[in-house]
């Protein structure tokens, strides 16, 4: 097999029977779309969707100093994660640079899960294997060791809990614990990337075709319907979360991105990239950079990633992700602009679609927040 033939995860043939629209996606042959994609978008806002997301890199981080290496290596307090927890945080360059954001589960007292973007998992392996030097700890790929799935929506605790005898009511936001789903053990965790309530389930990809079948089969009454990655995207935008390579880039630092309480400056020792961010942290108290802000569209166009943001007919951003949005029903975009035009309301702010000024409201940022 070529090194440039895409990977195909565990549930590569159940796609393909349920006639998926195929894209390769950072290196993995991945399903687009089953149906319509604004059909499964509402699926998910209202009832429930079912989401392969093998491509995920899993990384494993064991031993007795495992805590005190994630310390190092990574912007947040990792240490402070109690087991059973997880915690969003990011892993940035000497200079601050976001290498990628990552979500860090706590298993047991020394062992970790390092859950990367698929795009950057061998970036990251390969940076926490360097900064893992003169720890007594171990950093381990294992990307091959896992399929992962994904309940997304307001049904998705009832799905779930008809195949497990797991506490799902105890299970609080940003945190996993094992158990066994529909007779498959599995790492069940409850992040989400969509606004809604859910759950991610890591089990070996031998398990993956039967606990997909099985999820199916609880979820016919439920209105539960497969998804693929482009309803995702539109979901995590109206939710207002950061993609990488979009909103969050090597050229931007936490700060930048707005996201700069993921940095913890009070925690013990040194860590990569502190001496700069301390810099950048102070400069953004008293020049904030540019500002990511939504964009709601008062016409039927829609701005896609690179579009200038405009103002009295000077440039002042640029569009960093942009879609139709199913439950506005209206395009919307992430842009980062002047901190100048970024309250919302900001009046006379514009996206340059192929040269046409098209006019846009400034909103804060989600668009969308499920009702709790």
């Amino acid at each position: 097999m070529s090194s440039t033939e895409p990977r195909r995860t565990a549930l590569d043939a159940v796609h393909r029977a349920l006639g998926a629209t195929m894209t390769d996606f950072a290196g993995w042959d991945m399903p687009l779309r089953y149906g319509s994609e604004r059909e499964e978008h509402l699926a998910v806002r209202t009832r429930a969707g079912l989401f392969d997301l093998s491509h995920m890199g899993e990384i494993a981080v064991t031993g007795p100093q495992a805590a005190a290496l994630l310390n190092f290596a990574l912007v947040g307090n990792i240490a402070s994660v109690g087991v059973g927890r997880a915690r969003y945080t990011m892993i940035c360059q000497a200079d601050g640079g976001i290498l990628d954001d990552l979500i860090v589960y706590r298993l047991a007292e020394t062992e970790y899960l390092v859950v990367a973007n698929a795009s950057n998992a061998q970036v990251v392996l390969d940076a926490l294997t360097e900064r893992a030097a003169g720890f007594d700890a171990e950093v381990r790929d294992d990307r091959d060791a896992y399929a992962l799935l994904a309940v997304q929506g307001p049904q998705s605790p009832g799905i779930l809990a008809a195949l497990t005898d797991a506490d799902l009511d105890g299970l609080k936001y940003y945190a996993g614990l094992p158990g066994t789903v529909a007779g498959v053990p599995a790492l069940i965790a409850r992040t989400g990337y969509t606004g809604e309530d859910g759950f991610e389930l890591f089990v070996k990809p031998e398990h993956a075709v039967e606990l997909w079948q099985a999820l199916t089969k609880a979820g016919e009454g439920a209105g539960l319907v497969p998804c693929g990655l482009s309803c995702r995207d539109t979901l995590r935008l109206e939710a207002g979360m950061p993609l990488y390579g979009h909103e969050l880039t090597a050229e931007l630092t936490p700060f930048d991105a707005g996201l700069g309480r993921v940095v913890k400056f009070d925690k013990e020792g040194d860590f990569v990239g502190r001496e700069a961010l301390t810099e950048v942290a102070a400069r953004a108290e008293s020049s904030p950079p540019r500002v990511l802000v939504g964009l709601v569209a008062e016409g039927r166009r829609v701005p896609r990633a690179g579009f200038p943001v405009v103002a009295d007919g000077a440039v002042i951003g640029e569009v960093t992700s942009g879609a139709p949005s199913p439950t506005l029903g209206k395009p919307i975009a992430m842009a980062y602009v002047e901190a100048a035009h970024a309250a919302p309301g900001t009046a006379g702010v514009g996206v340059d679609i192929r040269g046409s000024h098209e006019p846009y409201e400034v909103v804060a940022l989600p668009f969308y927040k499920r009702r709790k």
